[in-house]
């Protein structure tokens, strides 16, 4: 299904084959977990569309790489990628790492379905280029604002680490909860250790904090701290990025890990596709799947569509965005331009808000959808 890299650097391939690219966080300190389930849905979906006889009788192949998340990894990739060939790129998780990527098939006129970043400026300037199926962050974290205005929280501390991405997320929580009489409270974990924290959050008299960190740490210590602080004992947990989503996060925190609400793009209710497909991600991962395995399924699902529809040719295939419908797993996926975006994107993925069940860590409560 992917072909890895030969040691000698030389890619070894089905001559006949059409080729994409495939960018995917496999190494620490990328988020492995998160990788992983991207490229079972990037791989099952290439399974089927071969056994369904290809794209035109020819087989589709993907070529792998590993950007761990590092964005100047990610950009020597699409470098190498286009000079072997490929007709279009793939995947990326981590937004900063995905925004390298995507300058780099701009710059390179590489058309580029990004699976699951969900940063708003993806490029830098307008590009037809570039496509997306997450939710841009403003809009999602967005419909996360809603969701904490409507549980009765009006202080909200926000633990938040260095980068772009966070600093992104904090601004859009603050846009929203400001002028509807919320406080956003920004607490950093670079100066303070998770004991600290607590003593901010007492002070501040915050009702709820939200993870904007890394993963597993500090998140995963903060969690513990918190959790462990009788005078916290009713403060709401909240992690927008949508760690609690992968097993990995049950199996380190156990009970502290559930009540965590976190945002997630999926809709309640499976298609006869999305629950088929599910079953198939089990199968493959050996666990329940993320929402971003079906985010890599939906990819190939519309790159294997653009490619019967427009052939492989780089600039055709990037014009063909805005004439897009395709039913993937989780919707009716096409594209549009929406205010403020650069890429050509798929307005909206359904968004949940949900968290794991303190009854049953393992199943997950809807708390909030739109």
């Amino acid at each position: 299904m992917h072909t890895p890299p030969s040691p000698s650097g030389v890619e070894r391939t089905d001559e006949s084959a059409i080729r994409i690219g495939a960018l995917v966080p496999l190494t620490r300190p990328g988020w492995v977990e998160a990788g992983q389930h991207l490229l079972a849905g990037l791989e099952l979906a290439v399974c089927e569309v071969n056994n369904a006889g290809g794209i035109v009788g020819r087989p589709l192949e993907l070529v792998v790489r590993d950007t761990a998340a590092d964005p100047q990894r990610a950009t020597a990739a699409v470098d190498e990628l286009s000079r072997l060939g490929v007709a279009a790129l793939a995947g990326e998780y981590h937004s900063v790492v995905a925004r390298a990527a995507a300058a780099s098939a701009d710059a390179l006129g590489l058309p580029f379905l990004c699976s699951s970043a969900v940063l708003d400026a993806l490029t830098e300037e307008p590009t037809k280029w570039v496509a997306r199926l997450a939710p841009a962050q403003s809009h999602g974290w967005q419909i996360y604002a809603e969701f904490l205005l409507s549980a009765g929280h009006s202080r909200i501390a926000v633990a938040i680490g260095p980068g772009v991405y966070w600093a992104s997320g904090a601004r859009t929580l603050r846009d929203y909860l400001d002028p509807r009489g919320g406080t956003v409270i920004e607490l950093d974990t670079h100066s303070l250790a998770p004991t600290a924290l607590c003593e901010e959050l007492v002070d501040n008299r915050a009702t709820a904090l939200l993870l904007l960190v890394g993963y597993p740490d500090p998140a995963v210590s903060i969690v513990k701290s918190v959790r462990r602080d009788r005078r916290l004992a009713e403060i709401m947990i909240g992690a927008p990025a949508g760690q609690p989503e992968f097993a990995e996060w049950a199996r380190l925190l156990g009970d502290d890990g559930a009540a965590i609400p976190f945002l997630r793009y999926r809709p309640e209710r499976l298609s006869p596709l999305g629950a088929r497909v599910e079953t198939a991600l089990r199968e493959r991962l050996a666990e329940v799947p993320s929402f971003v395995a079906f985010e890599g399924y939906d990819t190939v699902a519309v790159l294997a569509h653009m490619l019967r529809s427009h052939g492989v040719d780089r600039a055709r295939i990037a014009e063909s965005w805005p004439h897009v419908a395709v039913e993937g797993t989780r919707g009716h996926i096409q594209f549009s331009r929406p205010p403020g975006i650069s890429v050509w994107q798929w307005a909206w993925a359904p968004v949940q808000v949900v968290d794991r069940d303190p009854g049953d860590p393992d199943r997950f409560r809807i708390l909030h959808a739109r």
